[in-house]
Parts: C-alpha cells; sequence; structure tokens
C-alpha cells in the first residue's frame, strides 16, 4: 500500500501524524514499541505508511488504532477510507446440523432393518415347526393290543387298556412349547433400553457411526441388534431400564453422576466407556 491512500486532501497521511504525534509527545520508536508491546520495526513501519510488510490488514488496523490512542490522535475518519475500514465478519455456517426430515428419514430407515432382521429369524422356525403342527392332530393310542396267543392274558390286557382309555395323556401343545423358544432366540440377539423416565441418548455403532440420538420421552423402548451397537451413553440413567439377552443390566458400574457410558464387545459383553 501507498502512503497516499491514508493522506486525505489539506492533511497528513495517517503515519506521518502518529510520527508528529510521538515526537510531540517526547516519545521515540523503541518507547512506543515497548508500550504497545510490538517490534520497533513495525512502530517504523506505521509511521512510514508501509503496511505492505506489516501484515493482514484487520492486524495493520488494530495497531494503527493501538498507535493512535497512545499518541491521543483520532484516525478513523481516515480509515474509514481505505483498505483497512473495517470488514464484516464473515458469516458462520453450521455443518453439525441435521435437518428433521433426514432424522425421520434415518429412523424409519433403521426400524425397517429391526423388521426385517427380526421376521429373518423368525420365519424360518415357523417353517420349521410347520410340519409337526400339521401332524399334531393324529394322536397314537396308547391302548396296548391285543395279544392271540393265549385267552389267559386277555383280561389282563382288556383291564389295562380300559385304565389306559379313562385317563387320557397329557400332552404339550407344540405352538406352546416353540413360543419360549422364539422368545429366548430374539431375546439372545438384542439390547434393549426400556425408558422409564425422560432421558437423552445417543447409540453408536462398532464404526463408530451414530445409530440413535436424541431425547427420548418415558415409555418408549428402543432395541438394537447386539452385532451392529459398540457405544451406548445415556443422559437420565435411572430413567432407562437396560436390558441384554433379556436379562437387566446393573448401569451403576458404567454410571458417573447421572449418566451412563458403556461399549459393547463382538461377544455382547459390556464394558465401561471413558467418554
Amino acid at each position: 500500500m501507498q502512503s497516499n491512500e491514508f493522506a486525505p486532501e489539506g492533511g497528513g497521511s495517517c503515519g506521518a501524524r502518529l510520527k508528529q504525534a510521538r515526537e510531540a509527545a517526547g516519545l521515540s520508536i523503541e518507547d512506543v514499541a515497548a508500550r504497545l508491546k510490538m517490534p520497533s520495526r513495525v512502530v517504523q513501519s506505521l509511521e512510514n505508511d508501509d503496511t505492505a510488510s506489516t501484515g493482514a490488514p484487520v492486524f495493520v488496523r488494530g495497531q494503527l488504532r493501538s498507535y493512535a490512542r497512545l499518541v491521543g490522535i483520532d484516525l478513523e475518519d481516515q480509515l474509514s477510507g481505505t483498505p483497512l475500514a473495517s470488514t464484516a465478519p464473515s458469516e458462520l455456517i453450521s455443518h453439525t446440523h441435521t435437518p428433521r426430515y433426514r432424522r425421520v428419514y434415518e429412523q424409519t430407515t433403521r426400524r425397517a432393518i429391526y423388521i426385517v432382521m427380526t421376521a429373518a429369524i423368525a420365519v424360518p422356525v415357523i417353517l420349521a415347526t410347520r410340519p409337526h403342527l400339521s401332524n399334531s392332530g393324529n394322536v397314537q393310542s396308547l391302548e396296548m393290543p391285543a395279544n392271540p396267543a393265549g385267552a389267559e392274558h386277555g383280561a389282563a390286557q382288556t383291564a389295562q387298556s380300559s385304565k389306559a382309555a379313562a385317563t387320557p395323556p397329557q400332552r404339550t401343545p407344540l405352538v406352546a412349547s416353540m413360543a419360549p423358544a422364539l422368545s429366548q432366540i430374539q431375546a439372545s440377539k438384542t439390547l434393549t433400553l426400556n425408558f422409564t423416565g425422560e432421558s437423552w441418548m445417543q447409540v453408536r455403532g462398532t464404526g463408530g457411526q451414530v445409530l440413535d440420538e436424541g431425547t427420548v420421552q418415558a415409555g418408549q423402548v428402543r432395541s438394537y441388534t447386539l452385532g451392529e451397537v459398540g457405544y451406548v451413553k445415556l443422559g437420565n440413567a435411572s430413567g432407562v431400564e437396560v436390558r441384554k439377552t433379556g436379562e437387566s443390566v446393573d448401569l451403576a458400574p458404567f454410571s458417573r453422576g447421572s449418566v451412563a457410558r458403556f461399549t459393547l464387545s463382538s461377544d455382547g459383553s459390556l464394558a465401561p466407556a471413558s467418554n
């Protein structure tokens, strides 16, 4: 920048006015440098209007104003028409905000994945048990077959057959016996968060990606497959009941204050998390 950029009509430049004010105050360049805590060469450059070697315009503007306050002069009128005039701050744009439609889309996608995975586990079990259900009506008789070899055993066999007919065998329906097995298969592969109070949560996958995050109201339930979850953070830990493979998990070893943090290994075991 040339000195005439700071020289208004009928007056000296910024550097010349600073130099005159310094000399009038009886200060040397070293005195000004010591008071403003800047190198002497920078003070000399400001007085010579050599702002190109001083630094960026924002730093030069601040140095000129500090120098002017020290020697008791006002340079704002001269600075307003120069390249050193104040510029508007850069607009800050957030890149971390997630639009609501994207959060809804991600939550819907995750729930659809959970439904598909549950169906993939339940459908093969139902198909495998269907032949047994279709044959459940063919109950074989427990009566002892008649022995044609001798008439002396006929009465005893008849008595046994009558007793067996009077007391029908107790059989457990196959559907009822398969229901606990199906629920155990599903529970053995899930991590369930039952929210008894309002709480903030964050669930990350094994690769560090965020699977679920936000404030959850009381009465809601979140379920995840153990193999996809790597980290869980719960805000109001006392308002969340955690179940792994159907069994309740004590959050005390993983809690600090009201916040609980834990990680899950590939085999589903829990460990405290540091962050």
